[in-house]
């Protein structure tokens, strides 16, 4: 069963019972990845690390240190 279909099985089940019909599917991606990166922060925050720019500064890091290894 597609994620449509199981939206419109639900929708279908809401009505008959009187419920309010569920989100549409890929309604509240954005503001789950939002909330995931604020969680992430957070706990970098928590753990004393930069709460912004750590894949930029690791990704950097990694590209210096194979720079290095291959003079």
């Amino acid at each position: 069963m597609s994620i449509t279909q199981q939206y419109l099985l639900d929708t279908y089940r809401a009505r008959q019972l009187g419920e309010p019909p569920p989100p549409a599917p890929g309604a509240q991606d954005r503001r789950t990845a939002r909330e995931l990166r604020d969680v992430r922060r957070f706990r970098a925050v928590l753990a004393g690390r930069p709460a912004r720019g750590r894949i930029r500064e690791a990704a950097g890091r990694w590209l210096r240190a194979r720079r290095h290894v291959s003079r």
